[in-house]
């Protein structure tokens, strides 16, 4: 749990500038941080501190609530792997839903065959560990969608699936840039 509220604020700092630099082509020309794109991943460098990251939105959505599919207004949905050499993070898994995810819950993921649990905290979700970081990256490493499951403070159900086309080599360039594993 230290690992999620340790994060959070820089993780949605993070976020703010993936959006901006990922939500329009226009946008993401003018994008400074954006070092290369891996099919459906993208990858940024911050320096001072210096920080590298892979992320991506998710290929589609589907809300529900009472079993029906409902409409929602949603923020930002994106799902990040970060690297941060000053500190020693390498590989950390996060995901941003675009609202406050219910308290007491977690966020569901499957990859393949593999399920995990994602820890909430606001609009952030987390493994538990950096250990559980590394089997998550491995899983998508190995698969080809990654689906994240989650309720909303309001009781929304939500599903959002994600590519996992270009993710390995966005990984690799993400660690290559800040010293990973």
């Amino acid at each position: 749990m230290a690992n999620i509220l340790a994060h959070s604020k820089r993780s949605a700092i993070v976020a703010f500038a993936t959006f901006l630099a990922i939500s329009s082509p226009m946008q993401a020309q003018e994008s400074t941080n954006r070092v290369d794109a891996k099919t459906d991943w993208s990858v940024f460098v911050e320096d001072e501190p210096t920080e590298c990251w892979v992320v991506s939105a998710p290929k589609s959505t589907v809300n529900t609530k009472e079993g029906k599919v409902v409409a929602v207004n949603r923020g930002d949905i994106l799902f990040f792997v970060a690297y941060r050499p000053g500190t020693n993070v390498k590989g950390e898994v996060s995901f941003t839903g675009g609202y406050s995810f219910k308290e007491g819950t977690t966020v569901n993921m499957r990859i393949g065959s593999a399920s995990y649990e994602l820890f909430v905290d606001g609009e952030w979700a987390w493994p538990a560990s950096a250990a559980e970081d590394i089997k998550i990256a491995t899983s998508m490493k190995r698969g080809s969608s990654a689906v994240l499951t989650a309720i909303s403070s309001r009781g929304t159900t939500t599903e959002d699936t994600f590519s996992l086309l270009g993710f390995t080599a966005a990984l690799e360039e993400a660690e290559r840039r800040c010293g990973g594993q």
